[in-house]
């Protein structure tokens, strides 16, 4: 089962230059992940044969959301975080909105697992976004991941994190340190993940740097590499066994990020 991973930044605009259905037919996904829909099902028109659509979008139009295309229809699917977590953890919004309603988070539970599709809250260049992410997001984030985990099933969750975990996972990270995507509070949210036991896919398969998955429109950044990894796949430890590969396609093009994939080898249930 090969599943994707991809903060379009738009996809309307993707669609508009002609890289969605190339991606499609290139990648052949099972399950497709989307962040930054920057729209409703209804705006975008997608047809794609043979998924079942799900879209979380923002209240706010233009803006954010997510959205899950799936070949294997899900059980099941919740759009953001259960009320009791968000009234746990204070995730309340603060001065540019309520992430509760900006379309950021969407489970749905497979036979074998449950798999999330996040879009992080941007920490913002003034670091203003800082207090929600450190103390309100990224605790009950996970917190709702290990909730769904202790229903029986193991967790893969995907998607712009807006964070780069550790020095390799960003061209330059002396220059960056203590700036948005590589603050210590931002980094110490995705400890909490790795010290609650979820593996970060991609290095079981790659080490080092150079994997990257966003770069910036400036100083012709993608064509050099020099970019940050913010786009991952986590799963429980349980589902280590089962996954055969994760990968970045930084060849596909049309949005600043580029999609990352997991594939997965389950036993039929």
């Amino acid at each position: 089962m090969k599943i994707y991973s991809w903060n379009v930044n738009g996809i309307r605009a993707v669609m508009r230059k002609n890289l969605w259905q190339p991606f499609i037919d290139q990648e052949q996904p099972d399950i497709i992940c989307i962040q930054e829909t920057k729209g409703t099902s209804e705006q975008a028109g997608l047809e794609l044969p043979g998924y079942d659509q799900f879209w979380y979008p923002a209240e706010r139009p233009g803006y954010s959301g997510v959205a899950l295309f799936s070949k294997i229809p899900p059980q099941q699917v919740i759009n953001g975080f259960p009320e009791d977590l968000i009234k746990k953890y204070d995730v309340t919004g603060d001065t540019y909105g309520d992430p509760n309603k900006e379309g950021r988070v969407l489970a749905a539970e497979f036979p074998q697992f449950w798999l999330l599709t996040v879009y992080t809250p941007n920490a913002k260049d003034d670091l203003s976004r800082i207090p929600l992410r450190h103390k309100h997001w990224d605790p009950a984030f996970l917190a709702y991941a290990k909730q769904l985990e202790a229903s029986g099933k193991p967790v893969l969750f995907c998607g712009d994190l807006n964070v780069a975990f550790t020095e390799d996972d960003l061209a330059n990270p002396k220059p960056n340190r203590g700036k948005k995507g590589f603050t210590q509070e931002e980094r110490e949210g995705f400890q909490a993940f790795v010290d609650a036991g979820f593996i970060d896919t991609l290095r079981l398969f790659k080490q080092g740097n150079g994997y990257y998955t966003w770069w910036s429109h400036f100083a012709r950044s993608r064509e050099r590499n020099v970019g940050w990894r913010i786009d991952y796949f986590l799963a429980s430890k349980s589902l280590r066994p089962h996954i055969t590969n994760a990968a970045i396609h930084a060849d596909v093009m049309g949005s600043d990020h580029c999609p990352v994939s997991v594939t997965i080898d389950l036993p039929p249930k």
